[in-house]
């Protein structure tokens, strides 16, 4: 069984953000690379204005990221469920309201890039549950 939530799934994820029509308005000022990780599993998200132009699986030293978002892989999957349950349906009901959902880094450099950042993590729920 692969790393959740897997590359093909990480890939679709990407190909969504990068052909949404709101982060092309929205995303102009996001250029940053941010930490997803799922568990064990931990992936860089490089983003350029708004798309994701590279995911480096198991980033190493040489790879910063000011930012990231950690959490179990069972808080993941409650929030990327079809009907996830009260507090797991939003990134900043997450934020706030379950522990094992953190923010590591620059806080700061995070919320300068909220809106971008929310409409990121709702289309990753729109992109749903890996299978794996």
């Amino acid at each position: 069984m692969s790393e959740f939530p897997g590359a093909s799934w990480l890939d679709r994820y990407a190909q969504r953000v990068n052909a949404d029509a709101e982060m092309g308005v929205i995303g102009d000022w996001l250029s940053t690379t941010f930490t997803l990780t799922f568990g064990d599993a931990r992936h860089a998200l490089v983003v350029d204005k708004g798309k994701i132009v590279k995911i480096i699986a198991s980033p190493r030293f040489d790879v910063r990221a000011p930012f990231g978002f950690r959490a179990p892989v069972e808080v993941w999957r409650k929030f990327l469920s079809p009907n996830p349950p009260p507090l797991y349906h939003d990134f900043f009901a997450m934020l706030m309201r379950v522990p094992e959902f953190v923010i590591e880094g620059d806080s700061l450099i995070a919320m300068q890039n909220a809106r971008a950042l929310h409409r990121m993590m709702n289309i990753m729920r729109e992109t749903g549950a890996p299978n794996g």
